[in-house]
């Protein structure tokens, strides 16, 4: 067994889905809003789970533990280092609500291929080994390194900054888990996927 800081889960609710057209948080994937579905999941695996959120997300949420960006940073380091600044001594599992097809299994094997001595164990495409920075379990230095990152303006791209760090690649047993449903096509092809299985 692996032993490193405590995971807790995120999953990344607080964006504009200018590119869906509507909330992608909201879209009911599984009978009940993505943002929730993916809750549910990660507390499965997490010590404890989170929504990042924007302020204004605040009034629609009664029965989640959730986290409200600061808005110090640009895109999804703003979820992540709010994050990281209300319990800086955890590693966190972040998700983004994007991937509907994501499930427990692939959670799972994610976090058995842990390497709590790298900045984080990430998700990547066999035929694009890049890391999926908002499907990966960030440890705790990774986002001391991050500040120091976005301050010396080297970018605001988390995957820039895992490409650019120590980091290990997972790459799932089933590929379609990292489909990113960003706008109306991607939400389409999600659910025939979804009806298929």
């Amino acid at each position: 067994m692996i032993i490193g800081p405590k995971i807790y889960g995120l999953v990344l609710a607080g964006g504009q889905s200018t590119r869906m057209g509507k909330d992608k948080g909201l879209i009911p994937y599984h009978g009940l809003p993505q943002r929730e579905y993916l809750y549910h999941l990660l507390s499965r695996v997490c010590d404890k789970t989170f929504l990042s959120i924007r302020p204004d997300q605040k009034d629609e949420i009664d029965d989640m533990e959730v986290i409200i960006d600061k808005d110090e940073y640009k895109g999804p380091y703003n979820g992540l280092l709010s994050a990281h600044k209300e319990f800086p001594e955890v590693a966190w599992l972040v998700v983004a609500c994007d991937l509907p097809l994501l499930d427990l299994i692939s959670l799972q094997e994610l976090i058995a291929a842990r390497d709590p001595n790298l900045m984080a164990t990430s998700f990547a495409h066999k035929e694009n080994p890049l890391p999926e920075p908002l499907c990966a379990l960030w440890e705790p230095d990774a986002f001391k390194e991050s500040v120091v990152y976005l301050n010396q303006a080297k970018g605001t791209c988390p995957r820039k900054f895992l490409i650019e760090s120590n980091v290990k690649l997972v790459f799932p047993r089933d590929p379609k888990v990292l489909l990113n449903a960003n706008s109306e096509e991607e939400y389409k092809e999600a659910i025939v996927k979804l009806t298929l299985e």
